[in-house]
């Protein structure tokens, strides 16, 4: 489910789920093994897609690698859900249920699951935080002030998590860099070594809504190891198939190279299958992670502190230098806009931190 319009309580306008970002989603977090949530389940895509990478990969009996949990606020989409899992072959149709995921913890999630996926509707406000105060989901990083969900969608995929695993999901851009109590939790998040690769996806991935979005993925196992204070910053915005003029997705030699990058900085060797490995040798010669203008960036905990904590991957990965040749009109200006949208940020960055300072200035003056 995904939605870009505020609405109460409820959730979002739907959209189709996005293919290209579910498969990506799942290549990354490489969920062969164990217990998987979607508290925003929909239709069930998350599910089928993890199902698909564990026959593909480990040519294993699916029902014996992962065991499936799914929360979803419609009657009617779960009955569609189940209908979806039943086709592919999947087991667990009682372990999808219905449910409201701000408000009922059906699954008793806390710290339970080994991965957790979600395209979560963006942006929604007057949720109740009062009748989620006490909830034991939401203690750990504090539930946002702003009348804005996404913190708290944020919040829940995280406490979900045991404390070795990993999560991956669907984000509204804003939430890269969003102040005051939600630029809390996002801090508390990147200092406690969980946040592991951020991707800013182009627009027109969805059939109903064009702006573009930010995959997070968050990563509990990587807290005692040497990444621990290290977060890889992809910039996926003009990596692209353009379907017609209104839709784009990736080709899967796209997929796969987007998620071999995170391969690499992980340590470990890329998948390479249906002509995958020419974008590989076009930017990474030696099968080694290096940082790459434009595409790709490994930031520290310092660097992102300097950066006002923000983790917009267009603040670190800079834009790739081009021959004259290659000069394309639409493309420069898609890049430029991205250089405007940062200028703003800090913009803002700078006003509040000039309004804040205005009264004390004031105050030492007229002392």
């Amino acid at each position: 489910m995904f939605g870009l319009l505020k609405n109460p309580c409820g959730f979002s306008p739907r959209s189709i789920n996005p293919t290209s970002l579910v498969k990506l989603i799942v290549e990354i977090i490489e969920p062969f093994h164990g217990r998987i949530f979607d508290p925003a389940c929909g239709s069930g895509g998350m599910f089928v897609q993890s199902a698909a990478l564990v026959e593909r990969r480990k040519q294993a009996n699916l029902n014996n690698e992962i065991s499936i949990y799914g929360q979803e606020r419609v009657a009617e989409t779960i009955r569609l859900c189940k209908m979806n899992l039943a086709v592919h072959g999947l087991s667990g149709l009682g372990s999808v249920r219905e449910g409201n995921s701000y408000y009922e913890d059906i699954h008793q999630c806390l710290h339970k699951f080994d991965f957790v996926m979600a395209n979560p509707p963006f942006n929604v406000n007057a949720v109740d935080k009062e009748k989620i105060a006490g909830d034991p989901r939401f203690k750990e990083l504090g539930l946002p002030r702003a009348d804005n969900a996404n913190y708290i969608w944020i919040h829940l995929f995280y406490s979900a998590l045991n404390q070795t695993r990993r999560t991956g999901f669907v984000m509204a851009n804003s939430a890269s860099d969003a102040r005051g109590s939600e630029l809390e939790i996002r801090r508390k998040l990147i200092q406690a070594g969980a946040v592991d690769v951020m991707v800013s996806i182009g627009s027109n991935f969805f059939y109903t809504v064009t702006l573009p979005c930010t995959l997070w993925f968050l990563d509990k196992g990587k807290e005692n190891i040497a990444r621990k204070d290290k977060v890889l910053f992809v910039n996926a915005r003009h990596i692209y198939h353009q379907v017609d003029r209104a839709h784009r997705d990736f080709t899967d030699e796209q997929m796969k190279f987007l998620a071999n990058i995170v391969r690499l900085y992980r340590g470990e060797l890329p998948v390479v299958t249906n002509g995958s490995d020419e974008m590989l040798k076009q930017n990474f010669h030696e099968r080694s992670y290096q940082d790459v203008a434009g595409l790709c960036k490994v930031a520290t905990l310092a660097e992102i502190e300097a950066q006002g904590w923000s983790l917009n991957p267009r603040r670190y990965v800079g834009v790739a230098e081009k021959k004259a040749e290659d000069f394309v009109f639409a493309e420069r200006l898609e890049e430029l806009n991205e250089e405007l949208e940062v200028l703003n940020v800090e913009a803002r960055e700078l006003e509040e931190q000039i309004a804040a300072n205005v009264p004390k200035l004031l105050e030492e003056t007229l002392g």
